[in-house]
This record gives C-alpha cells, structure tokens and sequence, in this order.
C-alpha cells in the first residue's frame, strides 16, 4: 500500500476524476448487493405460497432497472479511472523523457539504451496498472467485502457468517508471502527484459557488422542465452502469479462448505430460512470477486513497487552538469580556453592540462594532433557536456558555467565525428534545429555543404526518407547533411569535430570555401585530421598527450618543422601517390 502513498501527488492532481470513479464504483457495489436481497424475499414468497403476478413484475422491474442504472456507472467510472492510469502513464514517460534529455553523457555512459527503454516502457506501464487496475481492485474488492460481510453478518445471521469466514485469515497471510516472493522475482524479471532489450537493440544497430564478420551464428546464441535467462526470470513471475488463484478458489470452497453445512443446520432449528440461506449464498459468491481482487491488489502493487524504484531511480540520479547559470544573452563571439587539468571519471590520467587558447570572434581556430590527443574533450568541455573546477572556459567574457545551458548551446552549432540522423526525411534532418525553415532555406544551406546535387538525384530528392542512424547513405552523404544541419542554424560559433573526414578532397576545398564566405564574421573551431581544412584559420594549435605543442599560423607551424610540418608533407605525398601524379 505504500506505493499509493508515493502516488499521492498524482492522485490529489486529479482526485476530481478519482472520486467521481469511486463515486460510482460506491453506486454499483450497493445497487448490485441488492439483487441477492430479493432473490432471498423471492425465495421466501414462493415457499410460503404468498407471491403474486403484480408482485413478481415488480421485482423483476427492480431487477430490471438496477441492471441498466448499473451498466451506466460501470462504464462511467471506467472512463474516469481508466483515462487517470493512462494520464499517470503520460506525465511520467514525459518526466521520464525530459529527465534524459537534460542528462550530461556521463550518464548515458553508466546506463545501457536497452536498460532505458525498457523503464520507460515496461516499467511505465506496470505503474499506469498500478493507478487502474491497482485502484479498482483495492477499493472496489474492500467496499464490496465489507458490504457483504456487513450484509450477512447483520440482516442475516452473524454466527453463520463467523463460520463462512474462518477460511479467510489463513488466505491473508498466504498471501503475504506470496506478496514478497512476486516483488523479488518481478524486479529480476524487468532486469532481465533489459538485458533482452539492450541486446536487441545494439545487435540490430550494428546488423552490418554482424554480417560482415559472420558472426550471425554466433549472436544467434548470446541471444538465445539472454532470452532464455529473460523467459526462466518471467517463468519464476508467472509461478508465484499462478499461486494466487489456487488458494483463493480453495479458500472460496471451504467458506461455501462450512456456509451450507451450518446453514442447512440452523434451517432444521428454524432460526434462518430457507430464502436467507439463498441470499446467504449469494452474497458468499460476491466474496469471490474480493478475494481475486485483493490477490490481485497484491500483485499488482508488488509489480508496480518494483517498477516504481526503478524509475525513480533514474529520476533521482542527478546530472553531473547542473543548470545553474542566469545569462541568457551573449554579445560576441570570441572564445577562452583555460584549462590546468581535465580527467574523465573512472581514469587515472588527465585527458588534458595547461590549456591556454584564446579565439577572437570571427576568427577560425584550427585544433589538430594524433588520436587521443584531447580534442574532441577540448571541445565537449565548451559545450558542458563535462564540468571540472579546475577549467575555465567563456564565451564572449562571460564563463559558460553562469550562462544557461539553453543560452551556451544556442551559441554553437556542432558537427560531430559520428554525425546522427534520424528516421525522416533529408529536409526535415537539415531542418533539425530550425523546423519552420522553408525550402529555398534549406536548399542553399545544402549547397553550401555541397550535397544538394546528391540530393536532387535521389527519386524523391529532399523528401527522401533516411533510414535509420542514416544507413541508406554514404558517409561523406551524412557528414555533409550534418554540415548543412549546421549551417542552417547560423550560431555565432561553428564546430566541426572531424566532420570532413569521409568526403574527397576537392569536395573539402569546396565546403571550406563556401564557409570562409558566408562565415566571415563568424567564429569556427575546425578539428582534423586532414591538415588541408585548418590551413587558413587563423590560429592551429596541436595536441598531443593533451598538451599543447606547438602554435600558430599554417605557414608558422611549416617553419617550425614539428609534428605538423611533418603531418603535412606526409599527406602531401600520400595524395600524390593516390593521384598518380
């Protein structure tokens, strides 16, 4: 019962709908607990040879009409509780969702997609069971058991409903037992449908490399091994579930022998009749409903319970980059870098320290080196995906930790290394970050990232629908639709992680050109591996080991003879050789 506690919030947000339910749930169970009534004064007139036409009529117009009011409020206290446990469903897959998306990738790195997905969606709904079904069985099981104990027990005969009643402890405390058994083994089973989840997911994410290294076979079984371990855990749910039934029918069995044993008895000493001990009987058989309905609380709330930590759990974890800033407005551009040490969480070795890098607004700043160097970390730290104290990092003179996370993100436009996009079409994937932006918008934003000749040839040009994580393109095709993505959003600062790495070279010079043009006065942060596209920023610094070795102009960093004039000569004559010339 502690889980309602828990759901008081959401219940007094709409105890409006609630009570009118249970208004009408009261309604039903005392309309219904007077058909048995009758049957019992039916009973009792046909015996005594004192019922007549008219009479009989008028009950079964009473009967008749009881039927109908009852049939209405059923299913009006149906759309009332039911429409509240789909809103709970809602409101919480949407706490659920902003919770995430408001998350540092810290914590999608601890927190497996298939593990997330299964919360928001088995979990959920286990809860969405909890303020339905959960509030139906609770409250009409105990108005209903408490009328019909109070029925028999005081308009009958109470020494007979005593008797009718010895069964129903031991069934509690059964019960009870069964309670604590059904929430271990149902919180086990929701981890092992996360396993199940995350290994779906990630297998048919990477079905290409599964193919191409042959290994479908192999993959056949882990799945098979994670499946069968998710059907033993649900198999554990369903045994303890099924135990349920079994004690209520032999507890509802024995209460009925006990009933006509002792009834038949005190209908020989003539102290009940024989239309009491019928409507006794009946009013026995409305006890069935709450029997089932408190197992059926039980497991419910046990379900739910577990699924209500898990999701909780996820809602307490805090992200470990807080939006505490209060500029909302940026006047320029430029850009400082100052950084003594930055180590990720869970490694031993800073990623980077004694950064110092100060970028003019309107100037480009070119961050190269070997791999693992620090650059992309260079750059998440800019954007706050990551917080340290001991990195000092603004735009415009004011430090990213006191602008709004909104604020800092609508100052950059970024291009990762691994572009994403999304199950829709090619207009409405450049479109991301500006939905209402019209056609010609997009177009000429495409043709700066020269893919809009690629497009146009595709049979439905921008309506093309990408498929999903854009596997029906090339890379070099989603890295230039990220490029126009970009683009389009016309941010004061413009990011490219590595983002011309799948495209030929002439076609690089092409989008570099076009982005000297139409971002002149605009501040860019080019990260690369192929030299060529940082030749004519402004500054290039080189990492290595985090560290900065080397700094200055492209024709600086040639007289210096270090790592970049090295790099350069080395790609020179690799392209050389690639053209044969």
């Amino acid at each position: 019962m502690e889980l309602f506690f828990k759901l008081g919030w959401y219940f007094k947000a709409q105890w409006r709908r609630y009570t009118a339910a249970i208004l009408m749930l009261l309604g039903t169970d005392v309309l219904e607990m007077t058909v048995p009534w009758i049957t019992g004064l039916l009973i009792d007139q046909v015996v005594a040879n004192t019922l007549s036409r008219e009479l009989l009529m008028r009950y079964v117009g009473i009967v008749v009409a009881i039927g109908f009011v009852v049939y209405v409020m059923r299913y009006l206290w149906r759309v009332f509780l039911f429409y509240s446990s789909f809103q709970l469903a809602e409101t919480m897959r949407q706490r659920l969702y902003a919770h995430m998306t408001k998350m540092a990738p810290q914590f999608f790195a601890q927190h497996r997609t298939g593990d997330l997905m299964a919360r928001a969606t088995n979990d959920i709904s286990a809860l969405e069971m909890t303020a339905g079904e959960g509030v139906l069985s609770g409250i009409d099981g105990l108005v209903t058991g408490v009328l019909v104990i109070a029925i028999m027990m005081f308009l009958i005969d109470w020494q007979l409903t005593l008797v009718a009643l010895l069964p129903f402890p031991f069934m509690a405390w059964y019960f009870t037992i069964l309670g604590e058994r059904l929430h271990v083994s149902f919180r086990d089973a929701q981890e092992r449908f996360s396993d199940l989840n995350d290994r779906v997911q990630e297998s048919v994410s990477g079905i290409r490399m599964v193919r191409a290294f042959g290994r479908e076979q192999i993959e056949d079984e882990n799945f098979l091994r994670i499946a069968d371990r998710t059907a033993e855990a649900n198999m554990r749910v369903a045994a303890t579930d099924s135990l349920y039934d079994p004690a209520i029918f032999i507890t509802v069995g024995s209460s009925f022998l006990l009933c006509i044993s002792m009834g038949a008895w005190q209908i020989e000493q003539e102290r009940i009749t024989l239309g009491e001990l019928t409507s006794f009987t009946m009013y026995l058989g409305f006890l069935v409903w709450p029997m089932f309905a408190y197992g059926w609380l039980l497991n419910i709330l046990e379900r739910g319970s577990a699924a209500y930590e898990r999701i909780q759990q996820l809602l307490e974890t805090e992200s470990s980059v807080q939006d505490t800033g209060v500029v909302t407005e940026v006047t320029e551009a430029d850009v400082h870098f100052g950084i003594k040490s930055f180590t990720h969480i869970g490694s031993a070795m800073p990623v980077l320290h004694n950064i110092q890098i100060d970028v003019k607004a309107g100037h480009t700043l070119g961050i190269v080196g070997p791999t693992g160097s620090g650059k992309t970390s260079l750059v998440n730290l800019l954007l706050r995906y990551f917080d340290h104290p001991d990195c000092d990092l603004s735009i415009g003179g004011v430090s990213i930790q006191d602008l709004t996370l909104e604020t800092l993100r609508a100052q950059i436009a970024m291009v990762p290394q691994d572009p994403f996009l999304f199950t829709a079409s090619i207009a409405e994937n450049i479109a991301l970050g500006k939905p209402n932006a019209t056609r010609e918008e997009i177009r000429a934003v495409a043709d700066l990232a020269a893919i809009d000749q690629d497009i146009m040839r595709f049979p439905q040009a921008y309506e093309t629908l990408v498929g999903e994580r854009g596997i029906t393109l090339s890379g070099g095709q989603k890295q230039r639709i990220a490029i126009a993505r970009a683009l389009l959003l016309d941010a004061p600062i413009l990011i490219l992680d590595d983002a011309l790495s799948a495209v030929d070279v002439e076609t690089e010079r092409s989008i570099l050109k076009h982005l000297r043009e139409v971002r002149a006065q605009r501040t860019s942060i080019v990260l690369c591996h192929r030299l060529s596209a940082v030749e004519d920023a402004q500054q290039i610094v080189v990492l290595n080991h985090g560290e900065i070795v080397e700094r200055g102009t492209h024709s600086q960093l040639l007289a210096h003879k270090g790592w970049y004039a090295q790099m350069v000569d080395y790609q020179r004559l690799e392209r050389t050789v690639e053209s044969g010339r």
